[in-house]
Order: C-alpha cells, then sequence, then structure tokens
C-alpha cells in the first residue's frame, strides 16, 4: 500500500511540474529577444489581399484576413495540424528579400507560421512568444535567401493577423 501511495504522489508531482513548465511567459518582457521595433510595426499594421503580395517586406506590417483553413488554399499544407476544426488560415506573399539573412516573422495572435521559400517548408531557427502583451503574440526566426517567401498562418481561431517580417 505504501508503494502505490509513493507512486501516485510521483505522479501527481510530475504531473504538477509539467504544466508549471507548460505554462507560456506573461508579460512583454518576457519574450527572448527585444520585440519594441515589431509590436510598433504590427500596431500600424496595413491590411493586404489574402494572397496577395508585399513589395518590401521590411517597410511595413500587414494585417491579414483570415478564412476557415478547408476553405483557403495554402500554398503547401500546415505544419501542423489544427488544433481546432474551427481553425482560420491564410498567406501572403513576399517580394525577393533584400539579402540572404536570419530574419523574424513576428504576429500579433496566436497561430501557426510557415514559412516557404523554392517552394519547400523553412524549418524555424528559434521562437519566443509570451501572453498578456499588447499587440504582439511571438516572433519566429528563419534562415531565409534573397528570393520571394510565402508566409503561411494557420491553427488560429482569430479572424485576421498582423504580420511583420524583420530581419534579425
Amino acid at each position: 500500500m505504501a508503494r502505490i501511495y509513493v507512486v501516485f504522489s510521483m505522479l501527481v508531482l510530475a504531473a504538477t511540474a509539467g504544466a508549471a513548465f507548460a505554462q507560456e511567459p506573461v508579460g512583454c518582457d518576457k519574450f527572448k529577444w527585444p520585440i519594441d521595433k515589431e509590436r510598433a510595426l504590427l500596431a500600424a499594421a496595413v491590411p493586404v489581399a489574402p494572397g496577395g503580395e508585399v513589395g518590401q517586406p521590411l517597410s511595413a506590417a500587414v494585417k491579414l484576413p483570415l478564412a476557415p483553413l478547408a476553405d483557403v488554399k495554402l500554398p503547401m499544407p500546415p505544419g501542423r495540424a489544427p488544433k481546432s476544426p474551427d481553425s482560420n488560415a491564410g498567406f501572403v506573399r513576399y517580394a525577393a528579400l533584400p539579402r540572404a539573412a536570419t530574419y523574424r516573422v513576428a504576429l500579433s495572435e496566436p497561430a501557426w507560421i510557415d514559412v516557404v521559400q523554392d517552394g519547400r517548408e523553412i524549418k524555424s531557427t528559434d521562437h519566443t512568444g509570451a501572453l498578456a502583451c499588447e499587440g504582439i503574440r511571438k516572433s519566429v526566426k528563419f534562415n531565409l535567401s534573397a528570393a520571394p517567401v510565402v508566409i503561411q498562418i494557420s491553427g488560429t481561431t482569430a479572424r485576421e493577423i498582423a504580420i511583420v517580417v524583420t530581419a534579425d
């Protein structure tokens, strides 16, 4: 009986610790890198048509309307299956980037980001995010070449999302 109690206690402790570690940080000061520039750009986002092209990715943020994933023809399937059947999605195209470098893609709302370049998915190199930081939810780094880029958004219930691409 004592063994069962010890095992049960250890399981409860492990589950509690796991939940505590899984919680996301809260507040703008909890991001891994400075996000002030991205927050300011996201606050001034200009509308863009779904699937539209942005000529200069570093000059302004765009506000992308989103639609149900089933209705959106993403260039590539999302890299992660949506958690909700009510998930929205969308994408925007960026003209060739000025140079090969690490770029950050920042979002105003929680969502999954896929970056497509030269017909293939580009894996992220780092990410950061926090709850309760007005205007920005996450920032993800990607190593990109000086070629056109597609940013796909999925896995969100938001109806629109602000996106900005900045050089790291």
